[in-house]
């Protein structure tokens, strides 16, 4: 189905229709999205087969990718360009998918100037110009409290700008001072939480790196809105300019369940 898909767009026709029986079953497994409004879903999913149709997805170590599992990758990856556009997006093309997590090979120069060679496991890994790489993971299988595609794609749009420091290409009317200000220091403030062994809500990962530190909250925005916004108010008011939605606030007026 997603291969004709990508056949019709390159014909610019209208896409099939996907049945609403596996939008539903599909978004199921995603319950981040219940945050958005009816319309800013049918705009996600229309994002989303656009991305299918423009990217080239390939099963690592003899994973097949069925449907189902290529429009939730679609739907996570496209959430964070949902008010950006897919242009954030452009200059590359492939989507490699694992089976759970994967082995990268890495080479590494000490300060005495002497190589090491050794294997990384990884989740994921987006290179610049290049493609994204993913793991995925059968229902209720994957690591708790981590958005691999969420992640990975943010920092995609890290690298719009340039390389992998946290600072992506920012919308218009935003301040490049008042992103530095808020995650220079809560970037701080984090590393000085995890090194210290303190139990925290955000994955230790973030502290690794200010661009890691981007990629995490960026998960945790869409994720746990609220959690973020309590912990870190200044870095969450800037992604919420920068994402085009302040979905906690929503949280605030969700009935108790």
């Amino acid at each position: 189905m997603l291969k004709a898909l990508r056949s019709l767009f390159g014909l610019k026709s209208s896409p099939p229709p996907i049945a609403p029986e596996r939008w539903a079953r599909v978004e199921a497994r995603l319950p981040f999205l219940q945050r958005l409004d009816a319309s800013e879903r049918e705009r996600l999913r229309a994002l989303a087969l656009a991305f299918l149709a423009d990217k080239q997805f390939h099963g690592a170590q003899g994973l097949v990718l069925d449907d189902d599992m290529l429009l939730s990758i679609a739907l996570q990856a496209c959430l964070p360009v949902l008010d950006i556009g897919l242009q954030a997006y452009a200059g590359w093309v492939g989507v490699i998918v694992y089976p759970g997590d994967f082995v990268i090979p890495r080479q590494e120069i000490d300060e005495a100037g002497v190589l090491h060679e050794y294997e990384d496991e990884v989740l994921g890994e987006a290179w610049e110009g290049g493609p994204v790489l993913l793991s995925w993971f059968d229902e209720d299988d994957g690591p708790e409290g981590v958005n691999v595609v969420i992640h990975e794609f943010a920092h995609k749009l890290d690298m719009e700008n340039g390389g992998v420091d946290g600072l992506p290409r920012l919308r218009p009317g935003m301040a490049r001072a008042a992103w530095a200000q808020a995650f220079a220091a809560a970037y701080e403030d984090f590393r000085a939480e995890v090194e210290r062994g303190a139990e925290t809500e955000i994955d230790p990962y973030g502290a690794e790196h200010p661009g890691e530190f981007f990629a995490v909250v960026s998960e945790v925005f869409f994720e746990a809105p609220e959690v973020l916004r309590a912990r870190f108010p200044a870095v969450y008011a800037q992604l919420a300019l920068f994402y085009g939605m302040d979905l906690a606030a929503r949280a605030d007026k969700e009935p108790p369940r």
